[in-house]
């Protein structure tokens, strides 16, 4: 039995629309789409960097093991050179596996913001799909307050004041952008 989009409450109606027609209902559709989406792509990301941090883990170790080899040459001579050249490569390599830990770090911090950006859609969904709450300016207010309270990073609840002090988005976000950058060599190796 075939059912008419109106059956299912989700189903969008814009190419048919009939009297029960909602730009609301469409609304929250779109953005329950874009908060889906959103934690589709940190599902798949995720598994990737887990497949990632094991292989660095288990770089860290052999590079741990290479260099207890090295420490056991001797000095002197010919063995000399390489143990000192060996120490250079692992030093390198070493190097390297802290920049990927930093990249990490600030993959979290992305994750972080992602998963505060699909709360507040889900928030945001639900206040506009109420019809006892969607006209209500203190609802508004505390979803505000609500969005507001999930932010960790200062930067993020600067540009959340900005844009709700009538600063464009794109300005606010411009202006996100550039201390994210300024701050890039904050992160801290945990």
């Amino acid at each position: 039995m075939m059912t008419k989009a109106t059956d299912n409450p989700h189903d969008t109606q814009t190419r048919a629309p009939d009297l029960d027609w909602s730009q609301v209902r469409e609304t929250v559709l779109m953005i329950e789409l874009s908060a889906g989406q959103i934690e589709a792509a940190m599902k798949d990301s995720n598994s990737s960097v887990e497949v990632l941090t094991d292989v660095f883990t288990t770089m860290a170790g052999y590079m741990r093991m290479i260099n207890d080899t090295i420490a056991t040459l001797p000095d002197g001579g010919e063995s000399g050179d390489t143990k000192a050249n060996l120490l250079s490569t692992t030093e390198n390599v070493s190097g390297m596996v802290r920049k990927a830990i930093i990249a990490f770090q600030f993959y979290d911090k992305l994750v972080q913001r992602l998963s505060h950006v699909n709360h507040s859609l889900a928030s945001l969904s639900a206040l506009v799909n109420d019809d006892s709450r969607i006209y209500s300016p203190y609802e508004w207010a505390a979803l505000q307050e609500k969005i507001r309270s999930k932010y960790t990073m200062r930067e993020e609840t600067e540009m959340f004041e900005a844009v709700l002090g009538g600063i464009p988005v794109k300005e606010a976000l411009e202006k996100f952008m550039t201390q994210m950058k300024d701050h890039a060599d904050d992160i801290e190796l945990f």
